[in-house]
């Protein structure tokens, strides 16, 4: 979240509700609603490690508000953060990783656990189908977040396929 956060404020500067606000808006119903707690939180870490400063401001018949401005560092970072390739497939596949080990210590059947996790990953293209028919079709942003998790639950499945085929 932290990322995400400097680069709203990279937009412009704003207090902890205002950047809860402004991710529900940009991603919409696909993307899990942040938690505020976690939102201070993590603006103060950043604050800390100065890549954000925060003004208080004052407001008439309300509590100061601390309102959150991107530093040159935060700025850097999130360049970099912005210039830099975004990890692709991932090697070290934890369920991979079960796969194959589990086996060998005699607790699990390979059988069994391709089917436990071809049974989530239904489940999940489940939720994300459901997730989906709510979303409306002019939030884009949302829908194609969930359609990549949907492509992204799609190849998971084949490749369990692959997996049965190859080691059965």
């Amino acid at each position: 979240m932290r990322l995400h956060l400097l680069a709203l404020l990279a937009k412009e500067p704003a207090h902890g509700y205002e950047l809860k606000q402004a991710l529900e808006q940009t991603f919409g119903s696909a993307y899990p609603s942040p938690n505020i707690g976690q939102i201070y939180v993590t603006l103060g870490r950043l604050e800390k490690d100065g890549l954000i400063r925060a003004v208080d401001v004052e407001q008439s018949n309300r509590p100061n508000k601390k309102v959150y401005y991107l530093t040159a560092k935060g700025r850097e970072l999130l360049t970099t953060w912005v210039d830099e390739p975004t990890e692709g497939p991932r090697v070290r596949d934890e369920f991979f990783m079960k796969l194959v080990l589990a086996p060998l210590t005699g607790i699990a059947d390979r059988m069994a656990l391709i089917s436990r996790q071809r049974r989530h990953y239904l489940s999940l293209m489940s939720d994300l189908n459901d997730l989906l028919a709510r979303t409306p079709p002019t939030d884009r942003v949302a829908m194609l977040l969930i359609e990549g998790a949907m492509l992204h639950l799609q190849a998971d499945l084949d490749w369990l396929e692959r997996c049965q085929e190859d080691l059965a």
